[in-house]
């Protein structure tokens, strides 16, 4: 490999093939042990009906449960820039006939999902490891409806630098504050 090509990769935001694997058995056993997730996804604000993005879905963790909330009437996007991720959400669709959820996979930033179609947009562990916040809250914004709202946490950065991101893209005010997640709405 070039040295070109081994830089290219470390600066990518996507996670090799080898870290999403184990990342996946790392989530089906914490998953397992801690099942939090059910009781977390109870504060989105998620409703029958709604249409939900799940942006940086991973394996579907939270793909699932979104499904479950929306019922028949709703719909979700599994978006991610990993084939991997896309692959084991196509797995979980056909094992669980999730009719509501189609998978994406992202080109970049470029999501795939239509114009202001979100009534919730999750990003959910993954923004720390954005490397352009701004283009990325832009796109976030362009799929969300006007009166919808970003579901977003911090991950592995902290709070006030989550927060310095949001406000300084421009697109998103903070209206809410939880030690687990903030709820935004579009400028």
């Amino acid at each position: 490999m070039s040295i070109r090509k081994s830089a290219k990769k470390r600066d990518s935001e996507k996670m090799s093939d080898a870290g999403f694997r184990s990342m996946n058995t790392l989530f089906r056993i914490i998953d397992f042990l801690f099942p939090y997730i059910e009781k977390r996804v109870r504060k989105f604000g998620i409703e029958e009906g709604m249409t939900v993005v799940d942006y940086g879905c991973g394996p579907g963790r939270y793909t699932m449960k979104f499904s479950k909330l929306v019922g028949e009437t709703g719909k979700v996007y599994a978006v991610d820039i990993h084939e991997l991720a896309i692959q084991v959400v196509n797995n979980k669709i056909g094992k669980h006939s999730l009719e509501n959820v189609e998978p994406l996979l992202a080109d970049g930033y470029n999501s795939g999902v239509p114009d202001h179609v979100a009534d919730v947009v999750c990003a959910i562990d993954m923004f720390f490891i954005i490397k352009n916040p701004t283009a990325f809250l832009r796109e976030l914004k362009r799929i969300t409806k006007r009166d919808g709202i970003l579901v977003i946490d911090d991950g592995h950065q902290p709070r006030e630098e989550t927060k310095r991101k949001i406000l300084d893209s421009g697109h998103w005010t903070i209206q809410t504050e939880s030690r687990d997640h903030l709820k935004c709405k579009p400028t």
